[in-house]
C-alpha cells in the first residue's frame, strides 16, 4: 500500500513536477546573481533619510525608492519627461547600472507559478506541491522500511543503478524538497484564500497634511528612524500637489510621512501573519538575504528530474518483469502449485523457470501470487513458495495477504510444501519473510517436504542447487536454469596467474586479468589519455563468468579496482568444477567473457575507524584488494587462515610489502595442516582482547570465505562481544559487520 501510494502519484505527475523543479531550481539562482550585485549595509548603519539624501544629487527626479528582498536598492525617476530604473550603491546614491526586470525570469516565474494557464494552471501548481509532499514523506518511510530504521538512514545502499540512486537523491534532497512543498502548497492555498497571508487594507490617508514648505528630505524623522534594511518601497509625493505625502513600507509595517514636518501621520503594523506569510516566502524563493537557501533549494531541485527518470525507469523494470506464464493449468487441476512473493518482481523470473521445469516433467503447475492462496488444492501434492522479503523482514507486496488467507485453508487436503526465500545477506533480517512463512505453515499442521532454503543476491548457482533437491523430491532430474537479467560481457585477457596450494590438494590460484588490447585509432588514443579499457568497478564488487556449456554465470570476489589497472580474482579449483576447472586451465594470453555485479555493501565504510578482516582460502582476495587500496593508511586488521604456509600463504610477497608500508597494520596468519595447526576462528580467539577493544572504537568487520567459515567467526565474535553487551547482530544493524560469503 504504501509504495502504491508513492508510485501512483508520481506516474500521473511527473511531467507536471519536473517543470516545476527545473523552473524553480532557474528562479533559485536569482536571489544569487542579485545579492552579488548588492551593496548591503549592516543594520543602523543607513536610514532611509541617507539614502534618499545620497539620491538626490544623482537623481532629482526621483520618484521611488525600492529595495528588493535580496538587498538591491532601485530608484525610479524622471528625467527630461521620460521614465527610468536604475541600481544604485546604497553608500553614495550612485547608479551601479540599469535595472531592468529579466524577460526570461519573468516567464520562467509565470510557467513556475501557473504553467501559464491563469487562475486554473495555480491550483494544477498547489495540487502538484501537495503532490511532493505526500512523495516526500511516502519515500522517506519508504527509505526507513528499505534499510530497516532511521538509523541506518546514513549506511550504504543497496540494489541496482535506478534503486540505489533514486534512494540516494531522495535522502540527500528529501529536506530541500519537503521545505518547496510546504511552503509552495501554503503560498498555493493562500492565493486562493483558503488561509489568510495577513494583508490588510492600507492605512488611512491622512485627512489633513501641515501648510508650510517641504523639509529636505534628509531631516525628515519618520525616515531617519527606519533602518534601509527594513525598506520596502518609498514613493515621494507629486512635486505639483504641497497637500501630498511620502508613502512607506516597511518590514515592520505601512504608513504616510508629512513632506512638510516628517511626523507619521498614519500607521499599520503587520501582525503576525502577515510576518508568517513574509518568512514563508522568503523560504521558498530564497530570498530576503537567504540566497545561501535557495542554492540548497535549486540542487534539491534538479534532483527531481534524476528521480523522475529512475522512477519511471524501476517502474517499467517491475512492469517487465510482470510474469507471463504459459501453461498455467487451473488451481483445482495441478499436481503442483507455485506461490510467489515479490515486492519488485524480480522473483517471477525464478518462479517461471521453475513452472517450466515442472512442466516439461509432465506435470500440470499454477502458478500465482502468494496473496492469491486458494482456500483449499483437490489435486496438489506439492506446494512450493517462492518469496522475497520486503524492508525490515516484512512480506513484499504480493505476499502481504498470505498469513491471512492462510487461516481459512481448508483442513481436507493439504499438499506437502517447501518455502525457497530471496534475499541478501548483508541485510540482518535475511531472507526473514520466507522464515515466517515456513513457521507459520508449520504451525498449523502442514508437512514439509524440503527444508527451507534461501537465495542470496539472485544466485543463479543456489537456485540450481535447490533445483537438484527438488528433482530428487519428485524422483526424477530437474534442472533450474534462471540468469536474472542476461548481463553484456566483455572479453578479458589473462595476463598473469600464480599458483598455490597444490601439494595440500587444495590448488588455488591469483588470476589477474587485462583489457584486451585496442584495435581502433580512438581505443588506442582513449587507452593513452586513461581510460583503461576496463568496466568500473572495485575491490569486494563480483566478476560473474559464464563457462562453455552452462548458462549460468559464477560469481567471484574482485581483488583489484578497476583504478590499479586490471582485474584479479583468487580462485580455488573445486572437483568437477565447470568454471573454476576452466579458469585454473587458462593460460596468459587466453581469454574470457565477464561482467561486473557491484556488490556496495561489501567494503569498508569511509573513515578512520579501524577495520578488522577476517578470511579464509580464497576469501582472502577481496580482503588483499581493499588493503592494497588503504593508501590513507588507516588501520587494518588480517586474520586468515589456509591450510601450510609453505603451500597455499595466498598474497604472501604482497601482504610483507602492506606491513612494511603500514597500510596493513597486523597480520595474524594461522594454518591448519601443521603441528599444532588451528583454524582462522581460533585465531581470533586468542586476539579477543584486542577485537574487543576496536570494536569499541568504532571499528567494522568484514568475513569472506565459506560459509561454515563465516558461522564460526560470528559465533566466535558473539563470545567475544557478549562482555561489552553487544553482539554480531547489533553490529550488523549498525552497518559494521559485512559478509561475503559462498559455498
Amino acid at each position: 500500500m504504501l509504495r502504491r501510494i508513492h508510485s501512483l502519484p508520481a506516474l500521473i505527475a511527473t511531467l507536471l513536477l519536473v517543470v516545476l523543479a527545473i523552473s524553480g531550481a532557474l528562479l533559485s539562482v536569482d536571489p544569487v546573481i542579485e545579492r552579488i550585485g548588492s551593496t548591503v549595509p549592516g543594520n543602523g548603519q543607513i536610514s532611509v533619510a541617507m539614502l534618499a539624501e545620497r539620491v538626490a544629487p544623482h537623481f532629482p527626479g526621483a520618484e521611488q525608492i525600492q529595495r528588493s528582498p535580496s538587498g538591491a536598492i532601485i530608484v525610479y525617476y524622471s528625467r527630461d519627461g521620460e521614465t527610468g530604473a536604475e541600481r544604485i550603491d546604497p553608500t553614495n546614491g550612485q547608479s551601479i547600472g540599469l535595472y531592468a526586470p529579466s524577460a526570461f525570469t519573468r516567464w520562467v516565474k509565470n510557467l513556475h507559478r501557473s504553467f501559464f494557464a491563469g487562475t486554473a494552471g495555480r491550483a494544477v501548481a498547489g495540487t502538484s506541491a501537495l503532490t511532493m509532499l505526500v512523495l516526500c514523506l511516502s519515500g522517506m518511510a519508504l527509505l526507513v522500511k528499505r534499510v530497516g530504521g532511521w538509523r541506518q538512514l546514513v549506511h550504504p545502499l543497496r540494489g541496482n543503478f535506478s534503486q540505489r540512486w533514486h534512494a540516494e537523491l531522495g535522502r540527500i534532497a528529501v529536506f530541500g524538497l519537503l521545505l518547496s512543498a510546504l511552503t509552495g502548497l501554503y503560498m498555493s492555498a493562500a492565493t486562493f484564500g483558503l488561509i489568510s497571508d495577513g494583508t490588510r487594507d492600507e492605512p488611512d490617508f491622512p485627512s489633513a497634511t501641515t501648510a508650510g514648505p517641504a523639509k529636505s528630505i534628509g531631516t525628515l524623522p519618520a525616515l531617519q528612524r527606519t533602518d534601509l534594511n527594513d525598506l520596502r518601497e518609498l514613493v515621494y509625493p507629486s512635486p505639483e500637489n504641497p497637500d501630498d505625502v511620502y508613502s512607506l513600507r516597511t518590514a515592520h509595517g505601512d504608513g504616510y510621512v508629512d513632506q512638510a514636518t516628517g511626523a507619521l501621520l498614519s500607521w499599520q503594523a503587520h501582525d503576525g501573519v502577515h510576518r508568517a506569510h513574509e518568512l514563508i516566502y522568503q523560504l521558498h524563493t530564497g530570498q530576503g538575504g537567504l540566497w545561501w537557501l535557495a542554492l540548497l533549494l535549486g540542487l534539491s531541485a534538479l534532483s527531481v528530474p534524476l528521480m523522475g527518470a529512475t522512477g519511471v525507469t524501476m517502474w517499467w523494470q517491475r512492469r517487465r518483469l510482470r510474469p507471463r506464464i504459459a501453461n498455467n493449468s487451473g488451481s483445482q487441476s495441478a499436481d503442483s502449485v507455485i506461490l510467489v512473493g515479490s515486492e519488485s518482481n524480480s522473483t517471477w523470473g525464478f518462479a517461471t523457470a521453475l513452472h517450466d521445469a515442472l512442466h516439461e516433467a509432465g506435470q500440470r503447475v499454477h502458478t500465482a501470487p502468494m496473496n492469491q492462496l486458494a482456500t483449499q488444492y483437490r489435486q496438489a501434492k506439492h506446494l512450493f513458495i517462492l518469496t522475497s522479503t520486503y524492508a525490515d523482514g516484512d512480506a513484499p507486496s504480493s505476499a502481504n495477504r498470505f498469513l491471512a488467507r492462510l487461516d481459512k485453508f481448508s483442513e481436507s487436503h493439504r499438499p506437502s510444501f517447501a518455502v525457497l526465500g530471496f534475499g541478501d545477506r548483508q541485510f540482518p533480517k535475511f531472507c526473514q519473510f520466507a522464515r515466517d512463512t515456513q513457521a507459520a505453515l508449520l504451525a498449523r499442521g502442514w508437512q514439509q517436504s524440503l527444508d527451507l532454503d534461501t537465495i542470496d543476491r539472485q544466485s543463479s548457482q543456489e537456485f540450481s542447487h535447490w533445483g537438484r533437491a527438488v528433482g530428487r523430491l519428485l524422483g526424477r532430474e530437474l534442472t533450474l536454469t534462471y540468469t536474472h537479467k542476461p548481463p553484456h560481457t566483455q572479453a578479458l585477457e589473462l595476463i598473469r596467474r600464480i599458483d598455490y596450494g597444490t601439494q595440500v590438494q587444495a590448488p588455488t590460484s591469483i588470476l589477474r586479468f587485462g583489457p584486451i588490447a585496442p584495435k581502433s585509432r580512438f581505443a588506442r588514443i582513449a587507452r593513452r589519455i586513461g581510460f583503461n579499457g576496463l568496466p568500473r568497478f572495485e575491490a569486494g564488487d563480483l566478476v560473474g563468468i559464464v563457462p562453455p556449456g552452462s548458462p549460468v554465470p559464477r560469481f567471484y570476489s574482485l581483488a583489484s579496482g578497476s583504478k590499479d589497472g586490471f582485474l584479479e580474482i583468487c580462485v580455488r579449483k573445486h572437483p568437477q568444477g565447470l568454471c573454476s576447472g576452466m579458469l585454473h586451465d587458462l593460460q596468459p594470453g587466453q581469454r574470457i567473457d565477464a561482467f561486473i555485479q557491484p556488490n556496495p555493501g561489501f567494503r569498508p565504510a569511509s573513515g578512520k575507524a579501524p577495520v578488522i578482516l577476517i578470511g579464509a582460502g580464497a576469501g582472502i582476495g577481496p580482503l588483499a584488494g581493499f588493503i592494497r587500496n588503504n593508501t590513507g593508511k588507516y588501520p587494518m586488521y588480517l586474520y586468515w587462515g589456509g591450510r601450510d604456509p609453505a603451500s597455499d600463504f595466498l598474497y604472501e610477497p604482497e601482504l610483507g610489502e602492506y606491513l612494511a608500508d603500514r597500510r596493513l597494520t597486523e597480520l595474524h596468519a594461522v594454518f591448519s595442516r601443521v603441528k599444532e595447526g588451528a583454524y582462522v576462528q581460533h585465531r581470533v580467539l586468542d586476539n579477543a582482547t584486542e577485537i574487543r577493544g576496536l570494536i569499541e572504537e568504532g571499528a567494522q568487520i568484514l568475513v569472506c570465505g565459506s560459509r561454515a567459515m563465516a558461522a564460526s567467526i560470528m559465533q566466535a565474535l558473539d563470545g567475544i562481544l557478549s562482555p561489552i553487551d553487544l553482539d554480531v547482530r547489533a553490529l550488523k544493524l549498525q552497518g559494521r559487520y559485512r559478509e561475503d560469503v559462498f559455498g
